[in-house]
């Protein structure tokens, strides 16, 4: 499954209680499953740990929804061509810095 096919996946499911709850109440639910997900990667076993990274990337995917943005083409323009910092593949950004 594609990034897109996954998002498209995540509207048809979700999207209409989605934009009932509006990016701001769409994106609290997200913090809490960033939450969940540190929960897990602190004494969660692989399987939960694997479980709560899925629940944050489809509580993003609803956030970039309600948004009208497409995660796929976003994440291509900004990381398609290297690190956004220095441009190469492998980011040789000085570790005090954020790319």
């Amino acid at each position: 499954m594609t990034l897109r096919e996954f998002q498209a996946l995540i509207r048809e499911m979700y999207h209409d209680k989605d934009a009932a709850r509006g990016v701001e109440g769409t994106f609290m639910w997200l913090v809490e499953e960033v939450g969940e997900l540190a929960s897990a990667l602190r004494g969660g076993t692989p399987d939960e740990q694997a479980l709560e990274f899925a629940d944050v990337l489809a509580w993003l995917a609803t956030i970039a929804n309600v948004a009208d943005i497409d995660l796929e083409d976003a994440v291509a323009r900004k990381y398609g061509a290297g690190c956004p910092g220095c441009g190469q593949l492998a980011c040789a950004c000085p570790d005090a810095e954020k790319p």
